[in-house]
């Protein structure tokens, strides 16, 4: 994966998690505001939030391992250095 694949991958995870809670704030305050309940849509862009969740864990996994593996290639071992 190449660093900007994965930068892709976080704006995508921070973009429907916004959708998401922008969707959730107007589904909590669409009855009171207008004494009616909200569209199917509304209900329907809330999943977005979870959906960003998962792509944002997925990122941070990802990172995780790249870093982890581009360590142990340049050699910097620290139980090397205590001995």
């Amino acid at each position: 994966m190449r660093k900007g694949e994965g930068t892709l991958l976080l704006r995508v995870a921070v973009g429907l998690f916004a959708v998401g809670l922008i969707a959730l704030i107007v589904l909590f305050l669409a009855e009171p505001v207008t004494g009616e309940t909200a569209p199917l849509f509304v209900y329907l862009l809330t999943m977005c939030a979870p959906l960003g969740f998962l792509c944002g864990l997925i990122f941070a996994l990802r990172s995780g391992r790249r870093a982890k593996r581009e360590a142990d290639r340049s050699g910097d071992d620290d139980t090397a250095q205590l001995e």
